[in-house]
């Protein structure tokens, strides 16, 4: 059995050289991989044993992924300006000769001293503004379907991202939404107002927008926080885990209903309806790309839709990652059942503090590796993991 669907595209006798650009095979010569894929994979039978390697492991995980499932992710373009005030972040960003503006919101925190750190928020669903003020984050609520609609699968194509690039760019929402989040980050690394500290910025959302959070936090290393909530298929979850759960009878959402229900990924990832295991990448590897950052999942063990058992296997899984890195405390995984969606519960409070302490304040506390589900699934992470954990080591 093939240890990823593509490895031998990205062979190289010399990992000391510089990383390989990617070269895609098509759709029909990818092979099967009925496990999770190895993260550590970074060329035809070799693994990485180094950072210097990993760091070539995730620029092909990352290309991997825009190239089957998100779309590509444009650079920064050549304008961006723009502002930053008390109730509000505005961003003009473009060509010379074509521009498009947008702004997001800001609730300024109830207790510190500015610069403040701040969490981006796609919409206003999710973690509780006073919450996190009180905590002293400032909370950019951030209207990402300006700039790609999600209404429906007819979305496909508007949004202000698509008046700058063209209706026919193929990035998917997510990947549309994660450029605008981006373009905010570059409007406050101009500014001088010394409102937001840009050392401590991460990024939160529920649901669709967990899934949402989960790409700029892979796609943008300027995040320090990560803060996933219910995620679901698309987010936390492993395309693999939650076809198995479906095949056992559950109610769970799959990729083959995702890609017809919005238009979240590239109209391409379609072909993998009925073929989740050509994908040469699964999600564990879309959270690994976070790594060594801070990533909190939060998940609902009651809502069998997201794919619970999927979420909490795939994301144990992903752990892994940060354990090569050495700080396997910087992701934290918490599912709690009984609450409605995006109501976060008394009991995952104490994580979310956790983490914003560490990673949002700075503040001086013991690392805690947050492991824990009210659930009780049949399969483990083992039966989903073939490979070791190497340790990467620094070679100066």
């Amino acid at each position: 059995m093939a240890a990823s669907a593509e490895a031998a595209q990205t062979t190289q006798s010399d990992p000391a050289q510089p990383c390989p650009s990617y070269s895609p095979t098509s759709f029909e010569a990818l092979s099967e991989v009925t496990h999770l894929p190895d993260p550590f994979l970074y060329a035809t039978g070799q693994r990485a044993t180094s950072l210097t390697q990993w760091q070539c492991v995730r620029a092909l995980t990352k290309a991997q992924f825009e190239h089957w499932e998100l779309g590509p992710i444009p650079s920064a373009p050549a304008v961006v300006v723009g502002s930053v005030a008390d109730k509000q972040i505005s961003v003009q960003t473009g060509t010379t000769d074509k521009q498009i503006q947008f702004t997001a919101k800001v609730d300024m925190p109830t207790s510190g001293e500015a610069p403040y750190p701040a969490i981006i928020r796609l919409s206003k669903y999710g973690l509780d503004t006073r919450l996190l003020n009180d905590a002293g984050v400032a909370v950019i609520t951030f209207d990402n379907s300006e700039l790609a609609e999600q209404k429906n699968g007819q979305s496909r194509g508007r949004g202000k991202f698509y008046d700058l690039f063209g209706a026919d760019h193929p990035a998917g929402a997510m990947t549309a939404w994660s450029w605008g989040l981006s373009r905010i980050i570059d409007v406050i690394d101009k500014t001088d107002q010394h409102l937001i500290d840009r050392s401590r910025i991460g990024v939160t959302g529920c649901s669709r927008y967990g899934k949402g959070a989960i790409v700029a936090g892979a796609f943008d290393e300027r995040l320090v926080l990560t803060i996933a909530q219910e995620s679901g298929s698309g987010g936390a979850a492993s395309w693999r885990i939650s076809d198995h759960q479906q095949a056992q009878g559950q109610n769970v959402q799959t990729q083959r209903q995702i890609v017809t229900e919005n238009v979240w990924f590239r109209d391409n990832f379609k072909q993998f309806s009925g073929h989740t295991n050509k994908l040469p990448v699964d999600h564990h590897q879309l959270m690994g790309l976070i790594a060594p950052r801070g990533l909190l999942v939060l998940e609902n063990t009651s809502m069998e839709w997201l794919g619970n058992a999927s979420t909490f296997l795939t994301s144990v899984v992903a752990k892994t990652i940060w354990l090569a890195l050495g700080v396997p405390a910087n992701i934290g995984i918490t599912q709690t059942g009984g609450h409605s969606h995006c109501h976060l519960p008394d009991s995952q409070l104490p994580d979310v503090k956790h983490f914003i302490d560490r990673f949002l304040l700075e503040k001086a506390v013991n690392p805690s590796e947050i492991l824990k589900t009210d659930g009780n699934y049949p399969t483990s992470p083992e039966d989903w993991q073939k490979w070791t954990v190497p340790t990467l080591k620094r070679i100066d």
